[in-house]
C-alpha cells in the first residue's frame, strides 16, 4: 500500500521529468564477475535467512555469516576498506554514544512518566513521537530511546508493532530520518546534488500518507 503512494507521488510532484522523452545517458562499465566469490556469498546468505525463519538469534547469525565470509575472503582488505564511508560510520558510532548517555541519566524515569500522562498506547500518539524523535537522532537510536517505555505499556506486542511501523516509515520524512538517507544522498554527490529541502518535498508527503496508513492498519 505503501509503495503505490510513493510512486504516484512521485510522478505527481515531478510528472514533468516522466513526461520527457529524452532518453538517459548511462556510461556502461564492464565487470568482472568474481564466481567463486558469488557463490559463496549467495550460498551464506541463503543459510543465513534459514537461520532467521528457524528462530535462532539474528544478531548471532549475521556475525556468524559475516564472520564466515571474512576468513574465506578472496578480495585484499584494503579493497574492502576503500568502499567504507568512514565519516559516516563515525557519525552513526556517535549517535549510539549519546543514546547510551541517555539511557543513563534521568531522562528514561522522565519519559516513562511522559508515556504515561499522554496515553503513549495510542497508536497514533506513539507512531506521532516515533516519527519525530527518528528524524532527530535518526530512526535506529529513535527506537533504543523509546524501547524503555514499551514494556510498561497495556499492550508491549502492539506498541512493537506500532514502533516498527512508524520509526520505518519516519525515515522517509527528511534525509536525516535515516542513515540510509544520507548514504544515498553522499553516493549520489557526484550525479546529482540532492538538497535538504528538495529531499524534503518528496519525503514530507510520502511519509504522512505511508503513516496514516500504517496507523489505519494496526488502530
Amino acid at each position: 500500500m505503501g509503495l503505490p503512494a510513493l510512486i504516484a507521488l512521485l510522478f505527481f510532484i515531478y510528472r514533468r521529468e516522466f513526461r520527457e522523452d529524452r532518453a538517459l545517458a548511462i556510461d556502461y562499465q564492464s565487470v568482472t564477475v568474481d564466481r567463486a566469490l558469488l557463490w559463496k556469498s549467495l550460498l551464506a546468505s541463503a543459510a543465513m535467512i534459514a537461520a532467521f525463519f528457524a528462530g535462532l538469534p539474528v544478531a548471532e547469525v549475521a556475525l556468524l555469516a559475516g564472520a564466515l565470509l571474512l576468513i574465506s575472503r578472496r578480495v585484499g582488505p584494503e579493497t574492502i576498506y576503500r568502499e567504507i564511508d568512514w565519516p559516516l560510520l563515525v557519525m552513526f558510532i556517535g549517535l549510539f554514544i549519546v543514546v547510551a548517555g541517555v539511557e543513563r541519566t534521568s531522562l528514561s524515569a522522565d519519559l516513562l512518566a511522559a508515556a504515561a500522562r499522554f496515553r503513549l498506547q495510542r497508536t497514533a500518539l506513539l507512531a506521532l513521537c516515533a516519527g519525530a524523535l527518528s528524524n532527530i537522532v535518526s530512526n535506529v537510536p529513535a527506537v533504543l530511546v523509546i524501547k524503555p517505555l514499551l514494556a510498561n505499556l497495556p499492550d508491549p506486542r502492539h506498541a512493537w508493532l506500532t514502533l516498527a511501523m512508524s520509526s520505518t516509515l519516519a525515515g522517509n520524512l527528511t534525509v536525516l530520518g535515516s542513515v540510509a538517507n544520507l548514504i544515498v544522498v553522499e553516493r549520489a554527490r557526484r550525479e546529482a546534488n540532492i538538497s535538504f529541502w528538495e529531499y524534503a518535498k518528496v519525503g514530507v508527503p510520502v511519509t504522512l500518507v505511508t503513516l496514516a496508513i500504517g496507523v489505519w492498519w494496526l488502530g
